[in-house]
Order: structure tokens, then sequence, then C-alpha cells
């Protein structure tokens, strides 16, 4: 191994793929993973068995995952019935989480115990052990309570977020995780419902702004419905900024690969566009005290997925994004090289 010491903090599917993509270089790497969505069967199982959302934490686990095939891709399985409006989609992995968090009086101990069981490389925490809800204050006034409400379309423009619970701690060991990091990313994903909601943690925030490893904002492609219509990328920046405190950010990662035109013309039907890394939008980035880096980070292959009740985006491809971030480090630690 290199030595390199990761640090991927996010949920959804952008965090896993930045950590599936390090895999090939280090496997000293941590997730900090968010824990306040409220929506599909995540919500389902926060709402009957009181625990912190399990489904980033399970997408984290997977892939990260070298233990039995047969068992991680049972972990990502969705059932499919119309017998139960509960049980219809919901992720097995969700359910198992849950019922070792029982078992073990830990949602702490379960996700040790899940990682053990799964043999991942590296290691997946959530970012914060309480159930806590996500909040948003509305530009009309209006406040709206739970990740999915926060997250919905059509609504006013959200003017901040917070959490509905106080003194909402850090897990044991993600402050000295970031501590200890060569590398700290940020994102991609939902940048007020999973980005951000990580950064209100006040130590995780300032830990990040105090790190003296490298802090990168893996900028999310396009814009999303609900969350971040009209924005640029530089809005982007201005916003993780904010949350972190106004300093901390190093530099933000952004994609020059153009995608095909039926990828930019699929997702403009459904209000999603394509954030443009045009010369003017990267020098305001760097008026923010950001440097902005430019890399052929996406996957212009794959195509439009079919997501359970969830918004598709044009997304990152793990290899590629990888490729950048080593490379950034490399700038730092110049005889750090990838294994083969």
């Amino acid at each position: 191994m290199t030595g390199l010491k990761v640090v991927c903090i996010g949920g959804g599917l952008g965090a896993p793929t930045i950590m599936a993509g390090l895999r090939r270089y280090t496997e000293e790497i941590t997730g900090l993973i968010a824990v306040t969505d409220s929506g599909r069967s995540t919500g389902k199982v926060r709402i009957a068995l009181d625990v912190p959302a399990p489904g980033d934490i399970r997408s984290a686990l997977t892939v990260l995952a070298e233990g039995d095939p047969a068992l991680v891709r049972l972990f990502s399985h969705r059932f499919e019935t119309d017998k139960s409006e509960e049980l219809n989609g919901m992720a097995f992995g969700n359910l198992f989480l849950a019922a070792l968090t029982q078992q073990e009086g830990s949602f702490l101990r379960a996700v040790e115990e899940a990682s053990r069981l799964l043999r991942i490389r590296g290691r997946v925490l959530p970012v914060t052990l309480y159930n806590t809800h996500l909040c948003a204050k509305l530009a009309d006034g209006t406040v709206v309570e739970e990740e999915v409400n926060v997250r919905a379309p059509g609504k006013a423009p959200i003017e901040r977020i917070y959490l509905k619970d106080d003194d909402v701690r850090a897990t044991d060991g993600s402050v000295e995780a970031i501590a200890s990091a060569d590398l700290i990313t940020l994102g991609p994903g939902s940048l007020f419902t999973t980005v951000c909601a990580c950064l209100l943690i006040p130590e995780i925030a300032r830990a990040i702004a105090d790190a003296q490893g490298l802090v990168v904002y893996v900028a999310n492609t396009t814009t999303q419905p609900g969350q971040t219509d009209g924005f640029s990328i530089a809005d982007h920046v201005r916003v993780v900024s904010d949350y972190l405190g106004g300093s901390g950010l190093d530099i933000v990662l952004v994609n020059d690969d153009p995608p095909p035109d039926h990828l930019r013309a699929h997702y403009a039907e459904r209000g999603v566009t394509y954030l443009e890394p045009m010369a003017a939008e990267l020098a305001k980035v760097e008026d923010l005290g950001v440097r902005a880096v430019a890399a052929p980070v996406i996957d212009k292959w794959s195509g439009p997925r079919d997501l359970w009740l969830k918004q598709d985006t044009i997304r990152h491809d793990a290899s590629r994004v990888a490729t950048a971030l080593v490379r950034l480090v490399d700038e730092r630690r110049p005889r750090l090289r990838a294994l083969p």
C-alpha cells in the first residue's frame, strides 16, 4: 500500500463512487456517511425501528466489501411485492442493519459487525449516531422538516438547513480520521441533503477546517431540482464553504469532459442542467479562495439509470475521478504512486 489515508464524506451514490475508485490506491479509506435520509425504504426503517438512516451506510459498506459475493448482492437486494406497500422496494441491507442494531444495542456496533461480515476493505462510520432529522428554512419563510421534504421539487429555494436536534455529536473516531487523513473528499451528491448535512455537525466542520490534509470538493455535474435550481458551479462551492465556516476548502474538482448530446438532452427534459466549466465560472470559484481544477471525471458511457424513487444525474466515473484525486495528492506527496 502507498500509505495514503483518505476520508470520504457524503452519502448517496457519490461518496461510494469515490471510495470505489480509490480502492486500487489504498485500503486506508474511511467513509463518513450521512444518516439523515428519510425517504424510500430508509425512511420506513427509521420510523419503524428508531435508528439513524441506514441506506447510505449500506451503499458504502457494499462498495468496500470483499466478502461472499452472495452476501454482498443480498445486502443490496430490494424486495418486490404488490402484497405489502411497506415491504415493496425495501432494501434488505437496511433491515439487516436495523436488526443488528437491536441485537448489539448500538448502531455503531451494528455497522462494525456488518463491516466484519462483509469483510470490507477500509472503514465506514456514520457521521453521527443521533437519530435526528434535517430541516430547512426556505426563501419564503416556510420551514420544512425531514430530508424527503427538504429535497422536494416545486418549493421555494432553500435558504439554510439545520438539524432538528441540538448538540448532535460526531461519531467517535471521525474527527481523528479527518485529522490524520492525507485527502478529505466532500461529495459529489445532493448539495444540501447529503454534503452539507454532514457539515452541520460542528465537530466535523471544524475538523475539516483545521485539517492538514488536502480538502477537495468533488463538484456535482448538474443542478438538482428542489435543491440547486439555477445554481452555478461557484454557487455550489460558496454553499459548501459557508457550511465549513468559511475556510478549509482547498480545491474544487470539476468535470471538463463534455457529456454526449443525448445525455444532456435526456436530463434537460427532466429539469437537470449540466454545469459547464466555463473559464469565467472557474474564475468566480477562485475569487472565493478555492482552487478550481478541471479534469475528465464523468461516466459518459453507461447512460441514464432507472433509480427506484430517486433522481438520476450525470454521474462520476470511479476510476477517472480517483486518478484525478491522486494526481492532486501527488502534488503534495511526489513519491506517492499507485499500485499496478
